[in-house]
């Protein structure tokens, strides 16, 4: 689907859209709970279906009704029968929250989804089944575990994706035993881990830090039902308030000033690239890496620190955005774990732009190009995270067409 951007001046009250992190972990923590959740504010973007999918096939019976999920707790002795398939679709959230749980079973469970989310590292995993006699096979077909994962200790790199972490919380707090997870340094993307344990304690799980590279997890306490409400989202609020820096004048609403949302730091982002000669690291927000340096482009360049991991979202971000922002005529030099956006003269596209399959991409070249027109290819992308993105806009000013 291409969408064309008209130039224009974004003003009004916007609400910000749910978490999709929030979703994901409040939504399995109730599966793994006894009892019967009540949540709120679930948005159905693509990445929060696809958990959704997993934990029906996995016994949880999930509801939905508008955007409020009533989740039913599983049974994890999953009986003989059908192979089991968890349809992943394209979020790597999913896969990466649900392989260990599937391990709980002892039974045969294989996750399957785009060919580009198989081609996404799960070498982390594949080393600790390995380590721990745990069956794990990946092919283009799928990823097929078996386990029983049992209580034990664990130990895995906090350099890699904070989701293996968080995956391998979900499943210990079921393990029926004292669990430790060790967290190698360095850690990146805590903030995301810190929700994981958030949103475990709030059901009951005894998840606690020992110190800053340990969790210990007792395995013993069973998890309680609870109502909930999904926070608003930081990551996809920035796309809304980055129009402030172009001119706009947007109040971005529904937003927990003391949420553990490590993207709660755009605003300070923002402020930066104001400033000439700007360093901003991205360890703790890879997500945020699109729109910085969307703004970054059109305001006075800057240097971000900790991309690698940029190679390994949806898209290779860094390289992606640096192709399509020389499409407006700006110089991006991607180094090994840097990337630096150049003060450049600043003009219309020269091209159609291509959203490379990737949400962020979309949406921070939606951004862009209401300071110069712009015609995105593939935009339909947004919906994997923020499902209603270009309809919003709209409500605040935003003129486009498809």
């Amino acid at each position: 689907m291409n969408v064309t951007i008209f130039p224009s001046h974004a003003e009004g009250r916007v609400s910000a859209p749910p978490s999709k992190s929030m979703a994901h972990r409040l939504l399995i923590s109730a599966a793994l709970s006894n009892g019967v959740s009540h949540l709120s504010g679930v948005s159905k973007c693509e990445d929060v279906l696809a958990t959704v999918d997993c934990l029906r096939v996995l016994g949880a019976d999930c509801q939905w009704s508008g955007e409020n999920v009533t989740v039913h707790g599983m049974e994890l002795s999953l009986p003989q029968g059908n192979e089991l398939i968890l349809p992943c679709r394209e979020s790597g959230s999913t896969m990466r929250f649900m392989l260990p749980i599937a391990l709980l079973s002892g039974r045969e469970v294989t996750l399957v989804g785009a060919s580009s989310l198989l081609r996404r590292p799960m070498t982390v995993y594949e080393e600790l089944c390995v380590r721990h006699g745990l069956y794990f096979l990946q092919n283009e077909q799928g990823i097929t575990v078996r386990g029983p994962l049992c209580a034990g200790a664990y130990e895995l790199p906090g350099n890699v994706s904070s989701q293996f972490v968080s995956g391998m919380l979900f499943a210990l707090t079921k393990c029926g035993g004292a669990s430790v997870l060790r967290i190698l340094p360095p850690v990146e993307s805590r903030s995301y881990i810190l929700l994981t344990v958030a949103a475990l304690q709030a059901f009951g799980a005894d998840v606690k830090w020992t110190d800053e590279y340990t969790l210990a997890i007792n395995g013993g306490v069973e998890m309680q039902a609870r109502d909930a409400t999904v926070e608003g989202d930081y990551s996809n609020a920035a796309f809304l308030e980055a129009f402030n820096l172009f001119g706009g004048n947007v109040t971005v609403e529904g937003l927990d000033p003391d949420s553990l949302q490590g993207d709660r730091v755009y605003r300070d982002c923002f402020e930066q690239l104001k400033k000439e000669n700007a360093v901003i690291s991205l360890e703790d927000c890879p997500d945020l890496a699109p729109i910085l340096f969307a703004v970054a482009a059109a305001q006075k360049g800057g240097r971000f620190i900790h991309t690698k991991r940029l190679k390994i979202k949806e898209s290779d971000r860094a390289e992606t955005m640096a192709q399509e922002l020389r499409k407006f005529g700006v110089t991006v030099q991607v180094l090994s774990d840097e990337v630096i956006v150049e003060p450049t003269a600043f003009h219309a596209p020269t091209d159609v732009l291509c959203g490379h399959n990737d949400h962020r991409i979309v949406m921070a070249l939606a951004v862009l190009c209401t300071l110069t027109g712009g015609v995105i290819e593939g935009a339909e992308a947004s919906r994997k995270s923020f499902p209603d993105f270009f309809e919003r806009i709209r409500t605040i000013g935003v003129e486009w067409k498809y």
